[in-house]
């Protein structure tokens, strides 16, 4: 199981790359769409964990 812990530092790394995808491309850029979609089912994984252990 994934550990809530190891699920936020996986968040905020999607989250920081995101960002730099961004800042050297376009918001519209496949590369920052697509780590905007991981960023997403990472952070409804952790919602369902977080919401589980309550």
């Amino acid at each position: 199981m994934l550990s809530i812990h190891l699920l936020k530092k996986d968040i905020e790394d999607c989250r920081e790359e995101m960002v730099r995808l961004a800042l050297i491309t376009s918001l519209s850029d496949q590369r920052v769409i697509e780590t905007s979609k991981k960023l997403d089912k990472l952070i409804n994984t952790y919602y369902k964990l977080s919401t589980k252990s309550s």
